[in-house]
């Protein structure tokens, strides 16, 4: 869940983060090709979490919205739900 209201990934969890933060906002987790493909509307914030919590994979936000957690690996993973900049 985007929006300039929430707090940032450093601010301690609240109610409200929990149902629109990832993961626990979610809508639903699938496993494709060896990439976790995390359902939902996620920005910057979830990317710097995702970060953290898998050091050394590549997470990108996709088309829909989505959080993608790629494999370690060079550079920066294309997204299997394309990339949102290309719209």
């Amino acid at each position: 869940m985007s929006g300039p209201d929430l707090p940032p990934a450093t601010a301690p969890m609240t109610v409200e983060a929990l149902v629109g933060r990832w993961p626990t906002g979610a809508e639903k987790v699938e496993l494709i090709h060896g990439v976790m493909v995390f359902a939902g509307h996620f920005d910057e914030r979830d990317l710097d979490t995702a970060r953290r919590t898998y050091p050394g994979r590549r997470p990108v936000i996709n088309a829909d919205g989505g959080l993608e957690i790629h494999p370690a690996g060079p550079g920066r993973p294309a997204p299997l739900l394309g990339d949102p900049h290309h719209r």
